[in-house]
Parts: C-alpha cells; sequence; structure tokens
C-alpha cells in the first residue's frame, strides 16, 4: 500500500530559499509553498522535520493527561495551593504542541514560516512563566520564602516574558543578512529568562548548606532537569552533530531532534519534582509561604497569553505588507510535484 501512496518530493538545500536553510542539513527539505494538505502529508514520509514534529506533538498528549489528572482528581480550581502546578501543566501542553504545529506549518511560505515560529516562541516564554509561577509557589528555599526577592519574582518573570517574546520574534528580521546576529539574539532571548526562573532552585540545589535549605528527596528530580535543560541549550546553540558531519544526520540525529528530546525530558524531570515539592512542603509553605491569589498565578499567566498575543501580531503584521528576507541571488523556488515512494522513503 505504502508504494501506491504519492507524498511530497524533498529538495537538497540548493533547491530551497536561504530562509529555510539549516545549519550542517543538505537535503530532506520540503517545498518552500507547501499547502497544508502536503505539510500533513509530510508527517508520514521521512524529511528533516518528520521528527522535530512527533518528538513534539507525541509528549503533548503525555503532558495533557497529567494536567486532566490534576483537573478532576486534585480539583484545582477548588484548591488555590494547585493553581500553579495547573498553570505549568497548562504551559507544559501548549509549548510542544505550538512547536509541533510551528514544524509542520512552516513550509507553506516564507512569511508562514516566520509566523508559525512567532508563535512557537510566545509558547515557549509562557512556558517560562508557568516554571517562574510554580517555582514561586513550591520551590523555593525556606530561607528564601517571603523575602524581597521572592515577593518581587513573580512582577519580574512577567516583565522576563515578554521581553523573550520581543526578543525572539525581532530575531526572525534580520536572518538572512545576519544569521550568527539572530541565532545569538534568540539564544539569549530564551536563556535569560531560564537562568532569572532558576536562580532559587541553583542556590537550592548546588549552594545552599545548612537549616533552611529544603533539602529533601526532590533535589535529585531538580538536578536531573537541570542537567537536561543545559544539554538542551548546548544543542540548540552548537547544531551539533550535523555541524561536524554536514548531511550525515538530514534525517535522523540532528541537533533539533536531539534538543527536542532532552527537552521533553527535562520538563518531565521538572514537573515529577514539582509534584513531589508540592506534597513534601504544602503544610509548612502554606503557614509560611506567600499566599497564592489569582494575581500572581492565573492572572499574571492571563496578561502575558494577552501581551504575547499582541507581540505576535504586530510582528506579523509588517509580513503580510512587506518582504520577508531580501536576497540577490536566492530566488530558487523549486517546481511542486508529487514523487512516487517506495516502502524505504
Amino acid at each position: 500500500m505504502l508504494s501506491l501512496i504519492k507524498l511530497p518530493r524533498v529538495f537538497t538545500i540548493n533547491q530551497v530559499p536561504k530562509v529555510f536553510h539549516e545549519d550542517g542539513i543538505i537535503s530532506g527539505y520540503r517545498h518552500p509553498c507547501s499547502s497544508a494538505t502536503d505539510c500533513i502529508l509530510s508527517l508520514f514520509q521521512l524529511t528533516n522535520e518528520t521528527l522535530n514534529i512527533w518528538t513534539h506533538f507525541l509528549p503533548t498528549w503525555y503532558f495533557l493527561w497529567k494536567l486532566v489528572t490534576v483537573l478532576l482528581i486534585q480539583r484545582a480550581w477548588q484548591d488555590s495551593f494547585t493553581w500553579p502546578l495547573l498553570i505549568f501543566l497548562l504551559s507544559c501542553c501548549i509549548y510542544p504542541l505550538a512547536s509541533s504545529c510551528a514544524h509542520t506549518f512552516s513550509t507553506m511560505s516564507a512569511r508562514a514560516r516566520h509566523i508559525c515560529f512567532f508563535f512557537d516562541y510566545g509558547a515557549l516564554s509562557f512556558y517560562s512563566l508557568g516554571s517562574a509561577i510554580v517555582y514561586s509557589a513550591y520551590v523555593f528555599p525556606d530561607k528564601w520564602v517571603n523575602s524581597l526577592y521572592h515577593q518581587c519574582f513573580i512582577p519580574i518573570a512577567v516583565l522576563n516574558t515578554i521581553v523573550c517574546t520581543t526578543m525572539a520574534c525581532y530575531s526572525r528580521f534580520p536572518e538572512c543578512q545576519r544569521p550568527k546576529f539572530s541565532k545569538y539574539l534568540r539564544v539569549v532571548a530564551f536563556a535569560y529568562p531560564y537562568l532569572f526562573d532558576n536562580i532559587s532552585l541553583f542556590y537550592r540545589v548546588f549552594l545552599c548548606v545548612g537549616e533552611g535549605c529544603t533539602d529533601n528527596d526532590t533535589n535529585i528530580l531538580h538536578f536531573y532537569h537541570i542537567s537536561l535543560a543545559f544539554l538542551t541549550g548546548f544543542l540548540f546553540a552548537t547544531h551539533l552533530p550535523e555541524r561536524l558531519a554536514p548531511g550525515s544526520f538530514d534525517y535522523i540525529g540532528h541537533s533539533h531532534q536531539l534538543f527536542h528530546v532532552c527537552g521533553i525530558l527535562g520538563t518531565h524531570f521538572q514537573m515529577k519534582a514539582m509534584e513531589q515539592d508540592m506534597m513534601l512542603r504544602r503544610s509548612w509553605l502554606l503557614e509560611h509561604s506567600l499566599p497564592i491569589t489569582f494575581a500572581n498565578s492565573v492572572g499574571a499567566a492571563l496578561f502575558c497569553v494577552v501581551l504575547n498575543l499582541v507581540i505576535i501580531i504586530l510582528y506579523s503584521l509588517p509580513l503580510l505588507s512587506g518582504s520577508v528576507c531580501k536576497e540577490k541571488k536566492d530566488k530558487i523556488v523549486p517546481k511542486k510535484s508529487s514523487a512516487k515512494v517506495s516502502r524505504h522513503s
């Protein structure tokens, strides 16, 4: 049956415009003017994006199951103490889903590519805020609870989320003329809020000694998450291993696939740590920590969702009325056609 199915052609790097190029990836590119149907069909053939899509689409359902579990079993809306966990789990559902959709439909056009990844960046910055909210509620070491830093933590995290989305979206505009600058800007856009969100966790796991350090069994889960998060950032920034052997990892094993896998595993351990800290520290936190209110949990999340959507719209408007990427020589757009694929495609 597979031999009779017609799937979209794939192309080499020299056959697609520069805006679609990926470092170290030579082949497996989809048509840069694919239809929505072609994009969906490409999920079932091997391209350089196939595993990028599935490594985030499938985990979405796992995190959605966890979210539904919290809603139904823990009755989250009746217990404000679980609101931060609920927001975090929602962000864990949104960011891999947004990523898989962005990778799926990013080859419909150059404009569509940019707009798809604007939503991807907005989802990632929302995940950063979800992490900050849940850290503020459950993770802060005992001696930092109710400190001035703790009181300012959520407002600063909200600001960081807006800055992150703004920088990441802007980074797509100089991508053709200054690709390295664009890459550095994007790395900074996501590294900065992550590092800020995790200051309390780094202190708790690596530096704090003695009374008030919250040294419990959850720390090993936090360590796993931190290790995977740094590996995720390393893969995103370095483009290894394909940078060492261009063309050898076009379909399986390139950095973005590994980046997705490590990111999801890191999020899994992060979620487990949050659940465990919430249960182990509940009584003490309810007595000593800042009260969890609508404003510092659900309200902050909704505020950032609205502002992120506004930022995405503002960055999308110029793309709908102007040139996406001015290129002198790169005007190649391959003819659109389908080809029969064998059982081994």
